[in-house]
C-alpha cells in the first residue's frame, strides 16, 4: 500500500491542500474555503473531511495516509498550541492535535505558514540543494522563514522568522504605525504595500516628472516597471526600499549565516532587477567574510506552503 502525505497551507480566505507521494511528487492539490465564523472552530474539521474525501477517491483506497503537516498564519508552539491567529479568529486551540485526531491518529506536524513555505522552497523550490536558507516573502507584508541544517527554526514560542517586524527606520516619517504597533518596521518599507506607500510619499515631496504620476493608485509593480524603464523617481523609491531590506538581511546574516536568501512574494516578480538592487546594498554591509550569501528567486509560488507542510510530515515519518 502506497504511503501518502498531506500538506495543508491554512490561509484567511482558503486552505490549500495537497497530497504527496513518498518520492516528493505532488499527486493532487485543491482548495477549500476557510470558514472563520465561531472563532474558526470549523476550519480543522473541514480540512480533515476534505483530505479523507480525496483519499477515498485515490486508487480505490489503495493508499495509506502516513502523516500530515499544516502551516498556519500565526505563531504555533512546538507542541502544536496556537494562542491566536488573528486573520482567522482562532484562539487557544491546538490544530495539530485536533487534525491528528480527526485523521485517525496519524502523526501531524505544524508550523508558522511563512516558515513552512520556506521549508517548501528548500525542499523542492528556489532553495533546493541548500541546507541553511532564509526565505523572505515580499507581499502585502514581509514574511520570513529560517531553515538551518534543513530544519525550521521556530523558536520557543513559534516567533522565529518574524523579520517583517524588525524596526529598521527609527526616524520613520510615515503617517501610520505598523499592524504590530511599532513604527518603521521592515514590513512598512519593503512589502508591496510599503513600496507603494513610499512611492506616494516621494511623489508628494517632489514635482519631478514620473511615469508614476499617471497612475490613479500606484502599486509596487508600477514602481519596478517604471524603474526598469528608466524612471528616475521610481528608481529612487525602489533603491530606498531595497536598501532597508538589504540592511535587514545583513543583520540576519550576522546571526544565522545562511548560504542563501530566497526571495518570494508578489514583489519578487521584478526578477533579476530586484536581486541586483538588493545585492548592490547587501554585499558592502557584509565585511567579515569575502563569501557572501547567494540570492535566488522563489519558484513554488502559492504551492510553497503545501510542499513545506508535506516535507514536515515526510521527515517525521522517516525519523
Amino acid at each position: 500500500m502506497e504511503r501518502i502525505y498531506a500538506g495543508v497551507d491554512l490561509g484567511g480566505t482558503t486552505a490549500k491542500l495537497g497530497l504527496f507521494g513518498s518520492g516528493a511528487e505532488l499527486v493532487e492539490k485543491w482548495e477549500i474555503p476557510t470558514r472563520k465564523e465561531n472563532g474558526g472552530r470549523q476550519v480543522i474539521p473541514d480540512i480533515a473531511a476534505s483530505v479523507r474525501e480525496h483519499l477515498d477517491k485515490m486508487r480505490d483506497g489503495s493508499v495509506r495516509l502516513a502523516g500530515a503537516g499544516i502551516g498556519v498564519p500565526g505563531p504555533i508552539r512546538p507542541d502544536g498550541y496556537l494562542e491566536v491567529c488573528v486573520n482567522i479568529g482562532m484562539r487557544d486551540m491546538n490544530p495539530v492535535k485536533e487534525l491528528s485526531a480527526l485523521l485517525g491518529g496519524i502523526p501531524v506536524q505544524g508550523g508558522n505558514d511563512a516558515n513552512v513555505a520556506a521549508l517548501g522552497e528548500v525542499w523542492q523550490g528556489g532553495g533546493k540543494g541548500y541546507k541553511d536558507v532564509v526565505a523572505v516573502t515580499l507581499g502585502t507584508g514581509v514574511g520570513g522563514g529560517v531553515i538551518l541544517d534543513g530544519r525550521i527554526v521556530a523558536g520557543s514560542k513559534g516567533m522565529g522568522g518574524e523579520i517583517g517586524h524588525m524596526v529598521m527606520d527609527w526616524n520613520w516619517k510615515g503617517p501610520d504605525a505598523c499592524n504590530c504597533g511599532n513604527r518603521g518596521c521592515l514590513e512598512q518599507i519593503a512589502s508591496a504595500t510599503g513600496i507603494a506607500r513610499h512611492a506616494e510619499m516621494f511623489l508628494a515631496e517632489s514635482s519631478e516628472a514620473s511615469l508614476l504620476r499617471d497612475k490613479e493608485k500606484v502599486t509596487a509593480k508600477d514602481v519596478f516597471d517604471a524603474a526598469k524603464a528608466g524612471d528616475a523617481l521610481a528608481q529612487r523609491v525602489a533603491d530606498h526600499c531595497m536598501m532597508y531590506l538589504a540592511r535587514a538581511m545583513s543583520y540576519i546574516s550576522q546571526v544565522v549565516d545562511p548560504e542563501l536568501f530566497v526571495i518570494g512574494g508578489g514583489v519578487s516578480k521584478a526578477g533579476q532587477y530586484l536581486l541586483d538592487l538588493i545585492r548592490k546594498h547587501y554585499d558592502p554591509m557584509i565585511v567579515l567574510t569575502k563569501e557572501k550569501a547567494k540570492l535566488a528567486l522563489a519558484t513554488l509560488g502559492n504551492d510553497a506552503g503545501i510542499y513545506g507542510a508535506a516535507k514536515m510530515a515526510v521527515d517525521a515519518d522517516r525519523g
